[in-house]
């Protein structure tokens, strides 16, 4: 491997060198048009354009490949023709094949793109920037996307009803589309021009061809769209959808001896009602009352012991359907970094677990909901034909209550207030797209601050704007946004000393904890200039580059309705590439990056410097192989010791690869290793995942990954903190951490509307911990000075905690707990899916949760540890039937 990924880094070498000299071609590309009519006579859907309305038009074809060779005639013709009336558009396609026997008929759920397809993109608003893009394959998968920041954003979550058809015979294949007019937003002018695209992919070349040949060098996609003319008085749509459902659920886990709540079983039927109503033709209201997700895949297993919070995808489908209108990265860089995480809208906060927890006195018990209940959520969201993209989202969940019982006597108990969430988001395009402007405002509203507990109201907001020019291949982007959070002097004090804050750092100038506020008000942005297109060589090659900087101010505050890691800070960031988008030599394509990142935070101490370059290959047989690495000079950590003081963290270098084979194939394998080592002997990462995927059917798939890691670091890991002699003792330790993850997923599509899916995840990680210190120097340019170690004579181990006699007096000082823990988890599960009428679904589910008590299991091998412990005690199994109706006009 290591001489394949070699040989890669020096033809790429040598094709830079020789691009440099090598002419570009860069003529002007002439837009195409197709003329459509209006048809009377009904068009019956079985996969073959031959009813007489179809003679109306002319077909189209004189498509050109896009990759690998692109600019290039494609393998096959390809043919299309476009109708509609007054419900309906109509594709018609004509894929011509000279070996119909080897067209790929793979079946998968939708919106997962198997085998041979073709599609075509509409940009219906003509707005050159946004458009839905609908994908029918040769075995009846249908996938729909929608497209926004001119083709940098492909979103499958939008799933709208529209029908398609496709029939094989000796010449290729041919299809027809059916898509109601309501599922696409436009204006109200009498004569409509629409850009469009046709894409046909050969998936045994794995070949893309277009109808309108768009330039890779181009960086643009929906603004290089063709045109659909034709289109005369298309009435506007009301479109109105209302689907009602019912969910029966049980939930089987193991019985608890003397509480009430916990007898083995519980069982319950509700229902709810999500609904879409078109308030003008490009504008649309969506909600949902009562909503259920049960259906909805689990999050993977994840544990940290950094002090970061995880981040996980949304996946349920009201919040991730239009996200992209209220998507808002605060910095969304091209180098990439722990700030691209940040978010000032993150859904997974409405609806999640609940905040408080009951005090329990002896002999009693509590029954708290896992979940905080969504009673309803709204959200209206669109562009007008003046360019003005909408989008507002209202959501309101429940008060929380815990019962609790004692002995029959039952109480309750608040554990998270009601509440409502609320985003605004506004855009304009002006100038065709060339310049977009836009802000964004949240809120939170509380009922009250449950018991100190939470903010009151949290309010965050941003003015963001985007500028291009030069054919949009260059570009100026950035924002700025503030926050403010209010509630009790308890609630604002605690969010001073929190994780992402940590005022009370000792070496921290520019902040400090002030007991008596009762509001935080931050700020923060991002500054960004690139280039993302422009004149290709020879090879097609292209440079690439993007330089900005961002920054958050010690008082922002994101949390309660975004996400954000940690504040004071200000990051620089660069990135530049070479991207070969042409097939030369052994690659179809191939690119080569660089990045730098500096990090200072508010008082003006230097952070972070860090320096890397990558390769990435795919070849010609389509195998993808990729590597890279991070020097990494200089490091200090404001939240390691998390709030003690600034810690200077280990300098050191990273490596990291993989490598794919050919995805075409029946078989699928691949690895990804990662390595690091921290300079003079301070720490090292190691990480590998296998991924195995085989396709014995065109509609079954299964893949299973295997990935392990390890992270050692020799003193500097946080333990915990004490109180000696009226100063703090922040005590830090040796950390040696295995992680054990296996990931097993099974696909079974019986038909494109009947599918078959599950998913298991058995995890572990077991973080153990030696040679305890206490922070003594955290800034010093020794490793070894900046900690004392406890010698044998001070720290002894006594009913399960850590006891410190740091002044060898025979009396305790402090003591601390011991740090030690196996984790052991197990998620699950089978999901069959049956859309019996478009848009209309059921849904037999049995999912399986297990995370049982092995804490104290540190002893034995981590693989039998997780194996012998996984079903060790029964878990909780909830089987579900949910079935939702809609109705459509």
């Amino acid at each position: 491997m290591s001489r394949a990924i070699f040989t890669a880094i020096l033809l790429l070498g040598f094709a830079f060198v020789r691009a440099q000299n090598a002419p570009s071609k860069n003529a002007p590309i002439e837009k195409r048009k197709y003329y459509t009519q209006r048809i009377t006579q009904p068009i019956r859907l079985d996969g073959i354009p031959d009813e007489s309305a179809w003679n109306a038009v002319e077909w189209s074809g004189n498509f050109t490949q896009y990759q690998p060779n692109e600019g290039k005639a494609p393998g096959q013709p390809t043919l299309f023709k476009i109708l509609y009336d007054d419900k309906f558009l109509y594709v018609g396609y004509r894929c011509l094949d000279a070996a119909p026997d080897s067209i790929i008929k793979r079946m998968s759920r939708r919106d997962e793109f198997p085998g041979d397809w073709v599609e075509i993109n509409i940009d219906s608003y003509y707005d050159k920037r946004t458009a839905f893009s609908f994908s029918l394959s040769v075995s009846g998968v249908r996938g729909d996307e929608f497209i926004s920041q001119n083709g940098n954003n492909w979103d499958t979550s939008w799933n709208p009803i529209w029908y398609g058809k496709t029939h094989v015979d000796t010449t290729g294949w041919t299809a027809e589309v059916k898509i109601p007019l309501s599922q696409l937003r436009y204006g109200n002018e009498a004569d409509k021009v629409w850009g469009i695209q046709v894409q046909r992919r050969i998936f045994r070349k794995e070949e893309r061809s277009v109808w309108q040949y768009i330039p890779q060098n181009s960086g643009v996609w929906v603004s290089g769209f063709g045109e659909l003319h034709g289109l005369k008085n298309v009435p506007s749509q009301k479109q109105i959808e209302i689907a009602p459902y019912v969910v029966a659920k049980t939930e089987k886990y193991q019985r608890e001896e003397g509480n009430p709540f916990a007898t083995g079983s519980d069982s319950k039927v509700s229902v709810g009602l999500d609904g879409k109503v078109a308030v003008t033709s490009d504008l649309i209201l969506d909600f949902t009352v009562n909503p259920d997700f049960g259906q909805v895949e689990a999050d993977p297993s994840r544990v940290r012991i950094d002090g970061f919070q995880n981040f996980f995808e949304e996946r349920r489908p009201f919040f991730i359907e239009s996200r992209n209108i209220f998507d808002y990265q605060l910095t969304g860089s091209e180098a990439g970094g722990n700030y691209d995480s940040d978010l000032l809208f993150y859904s997974r906060r409405i609806g999640g677990s609940p905040h408080g927890y009951p005090s329990l006195a002896q002999r009693e018990y509590a029954q708290v909901p896992q979940n905080t209940p969504i009673l309803g959520a709204a959200k209206f969201s669109g562009k007008t034909k003046k360019g003005w993209s909408i989008g507002v989202l209202e959501s309101i969940t429940g008060r929380t209550m815990a019962e609790i019982d004692r002995a029959g006597d039952r109480r309750q108990e608040t554990v998270e207030p009601l509440t409502s969430y609320f985003v605004g988001r506004l855009q304009k395009d002006i100038d065709a797209g060339n310049t977009v402007i836009g802000g964004i405002f949240t809120s939170v509203n509380r009922e009250n601050n449950l018991n100190h507990l939470l903010h009151t109201n949290a309010y965050s907001g941003g003015l963001d704007f985007l500028h291009f020019w030069k054919n949009r291949t260059w570009y100026f982007r950035g924002n700025v946004i503030f926050s403010q959070v209010q509630g009790s002097k308890e609630v604002i004090a605690n969010t001073q000393r929190a994780f992402e804050h940590l005022f009370q750092r000792s070496n921290a100038s520019e902040i400090g904890v002030d007991e008596g506020r009762t509001s935080l008000t931050g700020t923060g942005g991002t500054f960004r200039f690139g280039k993302i297109g422009g004149k290709s060589g020879k090879l097609g090659q292209v440079f690439k580059f993007e330089t900005g900087i961002t920054y958050r101010s010690p008082e922002l505050e994101l949390n309660d309705i975004g996400f954000m890691l940690t504040s004071n800070e200000i990051n620089h960031f660069t990135w530049a590439g070479l991207h070969y988008q042409k097939s030369f030599s052994i690659f179809r394509n191939a690119r080569i990056n660089y990045n730098h990142w500096s990090r200072w935070d508010f008082g003006g101490q230097f952070l972070y410097q860090a320096f890397n370059s990558n390769v990435h290959a795919t070849f010609r047989n389509n195998w993808q192989v990729g590597t890279g690495a991070t020097w990494n000079p200089y490091e200090v950590s404001n939240n390691a010791l998390r709030g003690g003081s600034s810690l200077r963290l280990p300098s050191g270098i990273n490596h990291w690869g993989y490598i794919q084979s050919d995805f075409r194939k029946k078989v699928l394998g691949s690895v990804e290793f990662a390595n690091s080592w921290g300079f003079e002997h301070t720490a090292r990462s190691n990480d590998v995942t296998f991924t195995l995927r085989v396709q014995p059917l065109d509609a079954l798939n299964i893949s299973l990954s295997t990935g392990y890691t390890h992270n050692w670091r020799r003193q500097d890991q946080y333990v915990g903190s004490a109180t000696y002699n009226g100063s703090l003792r922040t005590i830090v330790s040796e950390v040696n951490q295995h992680t054990m993850r296996y990931t097993l997923r099974l696909n079974y599509n019986i038909t494109p509307d009947l599918t078959i899916q599950y998913y298991g995840q058995p995890f572990i990680t077991r973080p153990t911990y030696q040679h305890f210190a206490y922070v003594a120097d955290p800034l010093n340019n020794d490793f070894d000075q900046r900690f004392r170690r406890f010698s044998g004579s001070e720290l002894r181990f006594e009913d399960g905690r850590y006891v410190v006699d740091e002044n060898r007096d025979g009396s305790v000082d402090y003591t601390f707990g011991k740090p030690d823990f196996n984790f052991v988890q197990f998620r699950s599960n089978l999901v069959a899916r049956w859309e019996y009428k478009p848009g209309s679904e059921l849904y037999l589910v049995w999912s399986q949760g297990n995370t049982p008590a092995v804490a104290s299991d540190l002893s034995s091998p981590l693989n039998r540890s997780l194996f012998d412990n996984l079903f060790s005690q029964q878990g909780r199994n909830i089987f579900l039937v949910k079935m939702t109706y809609r109705f459509l006009k």
